[in-house]
């Protein structure tokens, strides 16, 4: 009898049938014990009343005038309906006469409409609150600050310097060249220039053996992105932890710094997993919102990669529902063979980054050891194709493909969520 394995796909999933001689692993995070009463709300509460190396927020708030509320776009499952009344509260109960600005932290990606911040907010933020959405590409709207720890340029949105309290929110996991997102990473890339990002982004931070998912020391786009965050005085972080269901199981408020590292203590310990090699690796970008483009399934391609036997086949479950992503990153990734693009991007200096360059760039590192399937209903094959990968209407179809390369007998290890787990090699 068939094994049935979930694999979250855009708001549903998809159902992957296999074989048991067939099937060598399953890889998931931990689940995490309910070991509390709290619901979400009370679980966020209590990291607000007892912030890590922090004054509270409440205590922040007193005196000051303008308070700026960074916060995630669309691409993010970020809880902001949730966390976002909670810090306003936290803020006015300690200052009811202090100005709010919320700003959506895009970096370079497309801006966030207004019916997508009413299901993110909801409409009661919407309708009371000032919120602006970060546009790399108006340069009128940033301010250059000085050099970063790696030579980078650092300018960031000027809302963040016309305040006098500058706080984030946002969600802890696995990012494949970050380490971890979360904490630092609301400001950069979140609020900063397209050249800041770019060059934080370039051939050879992508590339550097610390820039993985997981790894924080020594990785210097974390280095960056922290120095980036201290220099404009980020005084205040809300980052969540969410389970599977996308709901809120911890909760770390308080310094940029020392919040973030309990929070990611936290979602290592129960997102690192041994590496187990397959002929076929099966994956999933963790749903809706992440999988909405092309663009963003490379986080999940990446982990995949770490399963992969030589010469492995990679079946990427991803919706594309929004299609393939920036204007750039579609130009890249159909410009040419893996190890063509893989010499060209290898010789473009940092200050001279393409926006996007690097998702491609990992992109093109997978591909030049490995075949990736794309299963996807939404983008057309001919441009699944035209980027150097093999389209797939439904998971069956992906399957059958995947066994035809690599032989009925393959070995198939699966990691439903890609971007929810570090894996240990």
């Amino acid at each position: 009898m068939q094994e049935s394995i979930l694999i979250p796909y855009y708001k549903d999933f998809l159902e992957l049938n296999i074989e048991p001689a067939n099937l060598k692993a399953v890889i998931k995070p931990q689940k995490i014990k309910n070991d509390t009463v709290l619901n979400e709300k009370e679980i966020i509460r209590v990291s607000l009343e007892n912030p890590i190396g922090s004054a509270k927020l409440c205590e922040l708030a007193k005196g000051k005038k303008r308070a700026v509320i960074i916060t995630s776009d669309h691409t993010r499952a970020v809880p902001s309906a949730l966390t976002l009344p909670l810090l306003l509260e936290e803020l006015r109960y300690g200052n009811p006469e202090i100005e709010v600005t919320i700003i959506i932290a895009t970096g370079l990606h497309r801006p966030t409409t207004e019916s997508e911040m009413r299901g993110m907010f909801g409409d009661h933020i919407v309708n009371t609150e000032s919120i602006i959405v970060n546009d790399a590409y108006r340069d009128e709207d940033f301010a250059y600050i000085s050099k970063l720890p790696s030579g980078a340029e650092f300018s960031v949105n000027k809302a963040a310097l016309d305040c006098d309290l500058l706080i984030a929110e946002g969600f802890i996991e696995p990012h494949f060249f970050a380490g971890f997102s979360g904490g630092r990473k609301s400001v950069l890339p979140g609020i900063c220039s397209k050249e800041t990002i770019n060059e934080n982004h370039s051939f050879g931070a992508i590339a550097h053996a610390n820039a993985i998912s997981g790894v924080i020391d020594s990785n210097p786009i974390h280095i960056d992105m922290v120095d980036a965050a201290k220099k404009v005085n980020l005084q205040f972080i809300l980052n969540v932890a969410l389970n599977s269901d996308k709901k809120v199981v911890a909760a770390f408020s308080g310094d940029m710094e020392k919040a973030h590292e309990k929070g990611v203590e936290f979602v290592r310990n129960h997102c690192e997993c041994e590496a187990v090699k397959g002929d076929i690796v099966v994956t999933g970008n963790g749903g809706y919102p992440l999988d909405q483009n092309l663009y963003q399934s490379v986080k999940a391609v990446s982990t995949a990669e770490r399963c992969a036997k030589t010469d492995a086949v990679i079946v990427m479950c991803c919706s594309c529902a929004d299609g393939v992503g920036g204007e750039d990153f579609l130009r890249l990734m159909t410009g040419g063979s893996p190890g063509e693009m893989m010499t060209k991007l290898s010789d473009i200096p940092p200050k001279k980054t393409i926006p996007e360059q690097w998702n491609a760039q990992v992109y093109f590192k997978t591909l030049m050891g490995h075949k990736v399937i794309l299963v996807s209903d939404f983008l057309k094959p001919d441009i699944i194709e035209k980027a150097n990968l093999i389209p797939a209407k439904s998971l069956d179809e992906a399957m059958d493909k995947a066994y035809s390369i690599r032989g009925a007998s393959s070995e198939v290890v699966v990691i439903p969520d890609g971007v929810a787990v570090i894996i240990k090699n």
